[in-house]
């Protein structure tokens, strides 16, 4: 068997780093727009710190994972640490990863949840360029204490148009948390954005 380097790359301390990154996480969804750090970690196979520290403290044998890019190496690593199975199709993840922001799949391909069970929706994790030097979006919802800006670089025209659409479904919806190095940023379905044009 294989033991190399990406299958070595867990948690130092599964279970406290584990629950450190899991608050995190659930701070920077609670309070959208706003930038966490998760730490120093060396990331895994093609996928960042922040990100490999996202699948590790959220994913188990009971969520399926599925990823944008064929990657099998790091979904076996995923596999290894934490029993993560492979979604055939987005619309059968719990979780989705995007490393990378291009060909980016539209929102609705995802599960949305339905209106008696909405928490069976998928959450996207996508790994972006920067957190800090895209185009100017306004964020408004719960969380947020009037309004948050936010510049998040790489995203493709019409993403916003199709959150706009995502976020009218509530409470059913997807999620998205984007990582950038060892920073994580969350969307939460609850949250309005509105691209500022100029800005």
């Amino acid at each position: 068997m294989n033991t190399s380097t990406p299958l070595n790359a867990g948690f130092t301390d599964p279970v406290h780093d584990a629950q450190g990154v899991f608050r995190r996480v659930l701070d920077a969804l609670s309070r959208p727009g706003r930038i966490f750090n998760l730490g120093a970690h060396a990331g895994a196979g093609s996928v960042g710190p922040a990100m490999a520290q996202v699948l590790l403290a959220l994913t188990d044998d009971d969520t399926p994972v599925w990823w944008q890019q064929t990657d099998t190496a790091t979904a076996q690593w995923l596999r290894f640490h934490t029993g993560a199975p492979i979604a055939e199709n987005p619309a059968a993840a719990a979780f989705a990863v995007s490393c990378g922001t291009a060909d980016l799949p539209a929102l609705d391909k995802f599960a949305a949840g339905t209106a008696a069970a909405p928490e069976h929706s998928t959450t996207w994790l996508i790994e972006v360029p920067s957190l800090e030097t895209g185009p100017g979006v306004a964020w408004r919802g719960p969380g947020i204490a009037d309004v948050q800006m936010v510049r998040i670089a790489g995203l493709p025209d019409g993403f916003w148009l199709q959150w706009q659409a995502n976020h009218a479904v509530f409470p059913q919806g997807v999620d998205i948390v984007f990582t950038c190095a060892d920073a994580v940023l969350g969307l939460p379905r609850t949250t309005r954005v509105r691209r500022l044009e100029g800005v």
